[in-house]
């Protein structure tokens, strides 16, 4: 993910952070079956969501990375798979970027975008937990934006997209200075590459994400189109909460 920006400190970025974690952990109701999203701000999630369970609070987490299934254990939430689960009653993660008031997002960048989707997609409501930071104007315009392909033939997908404009980059696991070991690449959870695509500021992410979705060799990306009901946004006045108008 990227810096803070704005003069925005990264202390003052965490405690945006930990404020609507907390603010969105309070509001999971009794009973809930909930998916848990991966990433630093989930992670606060979880952490609140466990003092709740040590309360008395019963909840079922379903895991959207083997991180946050291990998390979820170490913090004694009870948990389940995916596919023990008609219907979730919330999903509650973080996201790279997010535009009001659609409440589109991307997210993908800690690598568990496919697991990610496939929980929100099973759930009723789907809730967001930012800092400001991660509010833009459009998406696309800070960060590249992610897009989980298999390895085979992963060059030809790529330059398929680099036909939609997209110039893609295979992400590489970072290399450890003190040995002479050759980059690895990054590998999903599934067991698939992630191409972090430079796609600039997208004009039009409800067609782009169709583009994507139709090349061969895609399984799946990192635009969130329609799957957001409520977004807790963390900072400097506190949280505040957008709802989806689409």
């Amino acid at each position: 993910m990227g810096a803070p920006s704005g003069g925005t400190s990264e202390a003052q970025q965490m405690a945006w952070k930990r404020a609507a974690a907390m603010a969105a952990a309070a509001a999971v109701p009794e009973g809930c079956v909930l998916g848990l999203g991966s990433g630093s701000t989930a992670e606060l999630m979880l952490e609140a969501l466990a003092a709740r369970v040590r309360q008395g609070l019963r909840v079922t987490g379903v895991a959207t990375s083997e991180r946050t299934r291990a998390l979820a254990v170490a913090h004694g939430i009870p948990l389940m798979r995916l596919d023990d689960a008609a219907t979730l009653d919330m999903s509650i993660d973080g996201a790279d970027e997010v535009i009001l008031p659609t409440l589109h997002v991307v997210k993908g960048r800690g690598g568990a975008l496919l697991r990610e989707k496939l929980v929100a997609a099973a759930s009723r409501q789907r809730v967001i937990i930012v800092d400001d930071t991660k509010v833009v104007r459009a998406l696309g315009e800070h960060d590249p934006l992610p897009v989980e392909v298999v390895d085979f033939g992963w060059t030809h997908t790529a330059r398929r997209l680099a036909a939609l404009g997209l110039r893609a980059e295979r992400r590489m696991l970072p290399t450890d200075p003190a040995t002479n070991a050759p980059a690895r690449p990054f590998f999903s959870d599934t067991g698939n590459y992630i191409l972090d695509c430079d796609s600039g500021a997208i004009a039009d992410p409800a067609s782009l994400a169709q583009a994507i979705k139709a090349q061969l060799g895609v399984v799946e990306h990192g635009l969130f189109i329609g799957m957001t009901e409520r977004v807790y946004i963390g900072d400097a006045s506190g949280v505040r909460t957008a709802d989806a108008v689409r």
